[in-house]
């Protein structure tokens, strides 16, 4: 039988709503019993205390808010009488140890992918196609239209159908095999960035974005790339190319450079754009999946659209995943700074070196300072959906999206931009912002990012796999679509945590392999949003 509420911590003084509790219903929580004081939804928390203006909440064993007003033992917490309140960190106080998982069963698991003459190994093999500068957004688009109507010939989609039968005056949808599925290269897929940076802001901006461009081409799911440069922007190419080989000293990545304003017409430029990336593409195709060690994925730690049960579910199920790959010899990045707000000690104590804990806060501090300035703080993050669904501060959504990164060391800090080097876990300093975030872990190496939502979210990424990760079974039963795994069993009390991420990890190798499209990937959602840390100019 479905428990009805959970004690996360024993040093909670909050409890968790595992399904809908009614007023004046008695439930039992470890062999105590409560009276619900007020209608409580699934998802939110209630007081296991009496608590007094002033105290501090807590979830997850930290502080993740303070009480506005008295709140009664069994009365329900909200944002009328909770605020947020997170504990402060100096340093690090002491070095955590870990117990390492054990591996036996994964030791000798293999994927089937695409291996880099540096020695990473791509879960894809992507031709990429970016500018340098918005200006060139419409070159790119062109470029797009031309290589995926010849080199991708796909059945009409059903709303391209739906669309046809409207305009045929028919009644019912038209059904058609007239174009089968056909591609002309097997081994190589074509992608498109576009974004709206490379001039107009301040140079630091343009800067940043040639670093994360270059992250993008020697991520191992990249086999070569085509550039696009208008000639006169801050983002020069040779910004591009310095910033690719302090990544990748010896590249040896085919690029096609194409600079508009020494190219004559749009014409000549296309014509040379076409028969030189075609080239490249044809030799790229040439390259085929072979096995690899489960060691060379690099995972992207992300949540998105999170709800009350991300944190009890999807996200500790990363936790595991994570703690596995740290003891296999893979690596994990952990992203989404103001979502790490109130669990700055947890994470300080982990850092292997004190040069690492003494950044993760500076960039922490440089990070909210940089908020604050803007006129808002870290305690706005959480969305109104958040909230709806039972995270009402910013330190309680983070000591829950936290769990993503387990229990192992902590083996680097990198700023955003910066590319992976280490094994193990690492942080990434990147917005929590759902796009934003999946666009900087692909830059600094991701070649898989796991995303985990309580609400949705369709997001995808041009270079990497997207794998939307639910944390209840009712969002994988409403957007079936949009979701490939569910870890909505462990609410219900019918498989755990370590099973759970078991099951996972089985899944990941196949879509490590090609032998699954996530849900993004058949959506064809390839998001790309830079982070913009200045203003425009």
């Amino acid at each position: 039988m479905q428990k009805k509420a959970l004690k996360v911590n024993p040093t909670d003084n909050v409890i968790v709503a595992l399904v809908d509790l009614s007023a004046n219903e008695k439930i039992v929580v470890e062999d105590l019993e409560f009276t619900i004081l007020k209608d409580t939804k699934a998802k939110h928390k209630f007081a296991s205390v009496d608590l007094e203006e002033g105290d501090s909440i807590y979830m997850y064993g930290v502080i993740v808010g303070r009480a506005l007003y008295p709140i009664k033992k069994g009365e329900v917490i909200t944002t009328e009488n909770v605020k947020h309140k997170s504990a402060k960190v100096e340093g690090k106080t002491e070095t955590t140890s870990w117990t390492a998982p054990n591996i036996d069963k994964w030791i000798d698991k293999t994927f089937m992918g695409y291996h880099r003459p540096d020695g990473q190994v791509g879960t894809e093999n992507i031709w990429l196609f970016f500018p340098l500068v918005f200006c060139e957004n419409r070159n790119v688009e062109t470029l797009k239209d031309i290589f995926e109507k010849e080199l991708l010939f796909d059945k009409p989609s059903k709303h391209q159908l739906l669309l046809r039968s409207l305009i045929n005056d028919n009644t019912e949808t038209v059904e058609t095999n007239e174009v089968e599925d056909y591609r002309v290269f097997k081994n190589i897929d074509v992608k498109f960035i576009t974004h709206q940076g490379g001039c107009g802001g301040i140079r630091q901006d343009a800067e940043a974005l040639g670093r994360l461009l270059a992250g993008y081409v020697n991520n191992p799911n990249v086999a070569g790339a085509t550039v696009l440069s208008l000639g006169c922007q801050n983002l020069q190419i040779d910004i591009f190319k310095k910033a690719l080989e302090k990544i990748s000293p010896n590249n040896q990545k085919p690029i096609v450079i194409y600079e508009q304003q020494k190219s004559g017409t749009v014409d000549e430029m296309l014509n040379g754009i076409i028969k030189d990336s075609y080239e490249a593409i044809k030799q790229a195709n040439e390259i085929e999946r072979k096995p690899a060690p489960i060691s060379k994925l690099v995972l992207g730690l992300e949540c998105g659209g999170s709800d009350g049960f991300s944190g009890i579910s999807a996200n500790p199920t990363l936790g595991r995943l994570s703690d596995l790959m740290a003891a296999i010899g893979g690596a994990t990045i952990l992203s989404e700074f103001p979502e790490l707000c109130g669990v700055e000690q947890e994470l300080v104590n982990r850092c292997v070196e004190e040069k690492d804990a003494e950044r993760f806060l500076q960039l922490m501090k440089d990070f909210e300072d940089s908020v604050i300035a803007a006129g808002s703080s870290f305690d706005m993050n959480p969305s109104p959906g958040n909230i709806k669904d039972g995270l009402i501060t910013d330190a309680m959504k983070s000591a829950g999206a936290a769990k993503k990164g387990g229990s192992s060391p902590i083996q680097d800090v990198l700023d955003f931009t910066e590319y992976i080097h280490k094994p193990g876990l690492n942080l990434l300093c990147t917005p929590g912002n759902d796009v934003e975030c999946t666009t900087a872990l692909v830059g600094s190496g991701s070649n898989i990012v796991l995303f985990t939502t309580g609400l949705g979210t369709p997001t995808g990424n041009p270079v990497a796999p997207v794998i939307k990760i639910s944390s209840n079974n009712a969002l994988v039963e409403k957007m079936p679509d949009i979701i490939d795994f569910n870890t909505g069993e462990i609410i219900t009390g019918k498989k755990s945590i370590d099973e759970t991420a078991d099951e996972l990890l089985e899944f990941i190798i196949k879509v490590a392999s090609g032998d699954i499209k996530t849900k993004a990937q058949l959506l064809n959602q390839n998001d790309f949003i830079p982070w913009k840390r200045g203003v425009s100019l």
